[in-house]
């Protein structure tokens, strides 16, 4: 069976990403960071190991705490990719990608702040009220 392999790109087409293969997890983000480096009342992602990760293009980045950075296209500002606290994940955006529908979310982080008019996503097995309790590769499915 040949590895699975999605492309995408920014807003404008300069910046391009490729993953490969199936991501560690997919998370849905309600917290505040999230929400405005977005703007949006969510952040979903896709993680994945960074050796499954290519981006070609100019990116900038933004410091949203200490240990995270937020990386977006430098011409139209598209965000294309984040790291947390782990240099062994790199979260992508599902947004980002040509085929829609490749990323289901299976947990949602801070659903204490999720819009009171945004019903939970019934794909996710682990609604956490703030940050997940404990750090794990995979959520259960």
């Amino acid at each position: 069976m040949a590895e699975k392999r999605l492309k995408g790109s920014c807003a404008c087409g300069q910046v391009q990403v490729e993953t490969r293969g199936e991501p560690y997890r997919v998370g849905v983000c309600h917290c505040m960071t999230c929400r405005k480096a977005h703007g949006a009342p969510f952040n979903f992602y896709a993680v994945f190991p960074p050796e499954a990760v290519t981006v070609s293009g100019e990116v900038i980045a933004f410091a949203s705490t200490e240990k995270v950075r937020r990386f977006s296209c430098r011409n139209c500002g598209a965000p294309i990719y984040s790291t947390y606290f782990r240099e062994d994940e790199f979260y992508v955006h599902p947004g980002s990608f040509d085929e829609i529908g490749a990323f289901t979310p299976t947990y949602e982080l801070w659903t204490k702040r999720r819009e009171p008019w945004l019903p939970a996503f019934p794909t996710c097995v682990s609604q956490f009220p703030e940050s997940r309790q404990k750090w794990t590769r995979r959520e259960p499915e």
